[in-house]
């Protein structure tokens, strides 16, 4: 997986759980992509984005400080960061939340967890061409 030198395209992982991180960096560096970050909250992603400007983010729903969708609704995102492709995570079978995901036009997938890593692969083989 070469296209856009899988190396060059970095992904921001925001997600509360350590272990996801860990398996989840670990599944994206064996399928190429070997420029990965993970911070824990919302919060810490705005930090982040300050500073770094990922091709991908994958981001949690449900995390302390500041979930998924404050994160979407921040000024920062809205102005700043809406031409990043976002893929939402949740635990959570809701309804109202894909409802809810649907509303921002930077969310181009909804995937609950547990993860299946051949669906994440076909995102980022469709996003990295």
């Amino acid at each position: 997986m070469e296209n856009q030198t899988s190396s060059v395209f970095k992904i921001l992982l925001v997600e509360d759980d350590e272990i996801t991180n860990y398996i989840t960096t670990t599944k994206l560096k064996n399928i190429g992509f070997e420029n990965v970050d993970a911070v824990l909250n919302g919060e810490l992603a705005l930090e982040y984005l300050a500073k770094e400007q990922p091709n991908l983010i994958f981001l949690d729903v449900n995390m302390p400080v500041m979930d998924g969708f404050e994160f979407l609704d921040s000024e920062e995102v809205k102005n700043q960061y809406s031409g990043i492709p976002i893929v939402l995570l949740t635990s959570s079978s809701r309804p109202k939340d894909k409802e809810m995901a649907s509303r921002y036009s930077n969310v181009i997938e909804y995937l609950e967890k547990p993860l299946n890593y051949e669906k994440m692969k076909k995102i980022l083989l469709a996003i990295n061409k």
